[in-house]
């Protein structure tokens, strides 16, 4: 692909073109107008000047100095700054001087996720109108672009700034982490100024913001590393290798023989003629709501001497992945939402005669397949000879095959990969927390999430500053309810998702999850009703972070266990007791035996702190609450928080 995450990489590494003895002084991205910086820990500053010139810096009567390195880089750390401002940050070097006026001292928090952390104030219920009130000049908020990388970086490769919380700004933050901070300071945080650094990005898996060396400590990721490092350096071997792992995973998973698929040119006749200009395939006769992968093929003929030369294949715009081949070879893996696709395809590739290009597109949601202008699709000679690619065959991959494997340098599927250019600029800036609201994206993964997550915290921890000395505070957005409501027990890969978002805070004091199963909307995956999400975070992190006596979501489970004949559950955190609304008990508990298809729907009774679920003479040994996509919940305490949803182990009477 003509622009690749090299040329990004090269941008953002901070290499300074020729005459870089010339550079002016400069602040790092954070440090501009209105900045916040993290109170009570040391304040690291960094930016770009003359190489070999002595840089001083300045934030409220603390100063540092340090060299520039050869390249221009310098860096300083501040001594600690108590909670005020606002001041001034200068840099002087050479008799230039670099200033960010404005700069409060306060708490930081980074918001990060996918879609429903990007989604904004403006967009959320009563949000226009609600933002009217959120003006606040102790209040601001950074968003990170979206871009990602095969290595980390130093710099953000495009620019950011700091906005002051304004009715005018407030309308395009982040809903949840912008209600999150209102609500803080309204509370806590009433003397104390409030920065967050918005990173997230619609579609993302977690493997994405998890950093390379976490995922080689977690194990089982080794080999993806690997291939993500050999991208940076040879690009054509990264995707021919990935490639070779396609195709192994498609045989595995359908039986096809070695030495064939459907990305071979001689694929039998289970082809049928694609629509004129093909287009979004969810508008075609037949696969309206369609998600999934779809082939699609086409041959281009080519004389001996067109044959002998380089070309470009220009795919136009393709929704959302595509794996494509030309003559049963390996071209490239990409992602994007409807971005363009020209592939660089060497001499070798070709032949004399007919060509064949397949091209498999895989969607996950709404629209997908190849959607761009049909004029754009061409193979484009070296000598400037343009042939058009025209009628296109397809066939749905009908087959139960799950997800394929994503490339370890895709943007939002890839590993580390939005971690390096959205995160890693940060380096090790002090923080009061970290506030994560992702897991939609991996709802086909949930066996491997908790891990992950674990992981994905300690890479935080790594990276960031404390201003206690503890580790980072980590607050886990649990997943909403989303899709059909459930009419019968069954496997649920958004209840994994939650699952594995609880387990992975068990026993962390320095983490909470906040339950949001009764604030979704069944029918869309972005629910508007974001400001409980925010309040919910908000008394987390006032139980997490700030030391109050207050539960930090709900009722969670603490031990499912047999007496007599019942199975009774206890819980914690309960306030004023456990509150079933409309009905004589809650809905939603399962009892089920250790085979996974042995679930049933059970009767319960709230009692007190404990839920009793008589035994119906069939198998229990898990007790499950609430496990689906989209479960009815009726269980909530007298603070009306919901329980979260869970899976147990049933105890015999009387056991740790």
């Amino acid at each position: 692909m003509r622009l690749s995450l090299l040329s990004v990489a090269a941008f953002a590494l901070g290499a300074l073109p020729a005459g870089a003895q010339e550079a002016p002084l400069h602040l790092g991205d954070l440090f501009h107008h209105h900045a916040v910086v993290q109170r009570d820990a040391p304040v690291p500053v960094w930016g770009t000047a003359t190489p070999g010139e002595t840089v001083a810096v300045e934030l409220a009567g603390e100063t540092a100095e340090a060299a520039t390195d050869a390249e221009g880089h310098w860096s300083v750390r501040l001594e600690a700054l108590p909670a005020g401002g606002p001041h001034t940050l200068t840099a002087r070097a050479g008799g230039a001087t670099a200033t960010a006026e404005d700069v409060l001292v306060g708490d930081v928090f980074l918001c990060t996720g996918q879609s429903n952390m990007q989604f904004t104030v403006g967009r959320s219920t009563f949000g226009p109108f609600v933002a009217r009130g959120m003006g606040d000049e102790q209040v601001r908020m950074l968003t990170v672009p979206n871009v990602s990388s095969p290595e980390p970086l130093e710099a953000f490769a495009d620019t950011v700034a700091w906005e002051v919380a304004t009715p005018e700004t407030v309308p395009g933050w982040s809903a949840a982490c912008a209600f999150f901070a209102r609500d803080l300071r309204a509370g806590p945080l009433a003397d104390v100024p409030v920065g967050l650094i918005t990173s997230a990005w619609g579609g993302s898996a977690i493997r994405a913001w998890t950093p390379a060396s976490a995922l080689e400590q977690l194990g089982g990721y080794e080999a993806d590393v690997e291939a993500l490092r050999l991208y940076t350096t040879d690009e054509r071997r990264a995707q021919q290798a990935f490639g070779a792992t396609w195709e192994d995973w498609w045989r595995d998973r359908t039986g096809v023989a070695a030495g064939a698929g459907p990305w071979q040119p001689a694929t039998g006749a289970d082809w049928d003629a694609a629509p004129a200009g093909l287009g979004d395939w969810t508008q075609w006769d037949g696969l309206a709501g369609y998600t999934g992968m779809i082939w699609f093929r086409t041959t281009v003929t080519l004389t001996a001497e067109q044959a002998a030369q380089g070309a470009d294949l220009a795919l136009g715009a393709i929704d959302e992945v595509d794996q494509t081949w030309l003559n049963g070879q390996v071209v490239a893996n990409t992602f994007g939402y409807g971005t363009e696709r020209t592939y660089t395809i060497p001499a070798e590739l070709l032949q004399e005669g007919e060509n064949v290009v397949v091209v498999n597109v895989l969607n996950t949601y709404a629209a997908g397949g190849m959607t761009g202008d049909h004029t754009l699709r061409a193979l484009h000679l070296d000598d400037g000879t343009r042939i058009p690619l025209t009628d296109w065959q397809y066939r749905v991959a009908r087959e139960r095959t799950g997800p394929p494997p994503r490339a370890p340098w895709e943007s939002v599927g890839g590993l580390a990969t939005i971690h390096n250019a959205m995160v890693a600029p940060l380096r090790n800036i002090g923080l009061r927390g970290v506030l994560w609201y992702q897991g939609e994206s991996d709802t086909e993964r949930g066996d491997v999430y908790e891990g992950l997550l674990r992981a994905l915290i300690g890479g935080w921890r790594a990276q960031f500053t404390s201003p206690t000395g503890d580790p980072i505070p980590a607050l886990i957005v649990q997943l909403p309810n989303y899709g059909p409501w459930p009419t019968a027990p069954g496997p649920s890969g958004w209840a994994e998702v939650r699952e594995a978002q609880r387990l992975a805070t068990v026993g962390d004091p320095f983490a909470a999850t906040v339950v949001t199963i009764d604030v979704g909307d069944p029918r869309d995956l972005h629910p508007t009703h974001k400001q409980p999400v925010g309040a919910r975070l908000a008394r987390a992190a006032r139980h997490v972070i700030y030391g109050e006596d207050v539960a930090p979501s709900g009722p969670v489970p603490v031990r499912a266990e047999r007496r007599g004949d019942a199975v009774v559950v206890s819980f914690d955190d309960v306030e004023d007791g456990l509150v079933a609304y409309g009905g004589l008990g809650p809905i939603g508990f399962e009892l089920c035996g250790a085979d996974a298809e042995s679930c049933r729907y059970v009767e319960a009774r709230a009692e007190g702190s404990e839920v009793r679920i008589p035994l119906d003479g069939e198998p229990a040994a898990r007790v499950r609450y609430a496990w689906a996509d989209s479960p009815i919940v009726t269980l909530f305490d007298g603070a009306d928080l919901p329980v979260v949803p869970f899976e147990l182990s049933v105890q015999p009477a009387g056991t740790d």
